[in-house]
């Protein structure tokens, strides 16, 4: 393999990326890579895949999509995250004896 025909083949395909974070489309290979896995990458690591073979980017409406995805699997995991935490409030002696010393209302 030529390494320097390679490496221009990477910026070569690095400068018409136009994306900070390109969205990728992965292929199937021989060992092992499933195809139609997105992910989203650096234009470098964007570019080497491409010449490789392992990927192709994704169209604007599977980017879009994608996007939209990760979005809503953030709102989701921090929604989650906001449930899991324990809210508690400290009270000192006197606080607790007041309260304990209240009447409580017959609802």
């Amino acid at each position: 393999m030529d390494l320097k025909l390679y490496y221009q083949k990477i910026r070569d395909a690095a400068s018409k990326i136009e994306e900070t974070f390109p969205v990728l489309v992965s292929r199937e290979t021989a060992d092992g890579g499933k195809d139609g896995i997105l992910t989203e990458v650096t234009p470098g690591v964007a570019a080497r895949m491409i010449v490789e073979g392992t990927a192709r980017l994704a169209s604007p409406r599977e980017a879009d999509d994608f996007r939209q995805q990760q979005a809503e699997a953030q709102r989701v995991a921090e929604q989650a995250a906001a449930a899991a935490k324990v809210q508690f409030s400290l009270l000192s002696t006197t606080e607790l004896n007041k309260l304990k010393g209240r009447p409580q209302s017959k609802e």
